[in-house]
């Protein structure tokens, strides 16, 4: 990890996940109720929701490093299967796309401190 200009907080990062969770269940619902058109919406959503339980209680939260290295183990993994999505392709592109910006956010330590329900 890089110097970050700030000291990494699990337990900011614990609150944002949790968050995040809730969030994207809401997400899920409302997508849902929407019908066919919102199919891409709900696989995003419920991809948002398992990568967030995937980590939010991990305790690997607690340390940037191995924070980042459980995200690593989470983008190598060759699948990822759930239920009750709509498209297998575009939900495992959905999850690699959340893990990637979990990385990101890991790797700059920041963007943890947005924990309003629409980012």
């Amino acid at each position: 990890m890089s110097n970050p200009s700030k000291a990494w907080d699990g337990e900011q990062v614990r609150t944002w996940l949790e968050r995040r969770f809730e969030a994207s269940k809401l997400d899920q619902a409302a997508a849902d109720r929407r019908g066919y058109d919102a199919r891409d919406d709900y696989d995003k959503a419920a991809a948002e929701e398992r990568v967030c339980r995937a980590l939010k209680g991990a305790d690997c939260t607690n340390a940037q490093a191995a924070f980042a290295a459980r995200l690593k183990e989470l983008i190598a993994q060759d699948d990822y299967r759930a239920t009750g999505i709509h498209d297998d392709a575009r939900f495992e592109r959905h999850v690699r796309g959340q893990l990637r910006t979990l990385a990101k956010m890991t790797k700059a330590n920041e963007g943890f401190e947005k924990t309003l329900r629409y980012q």
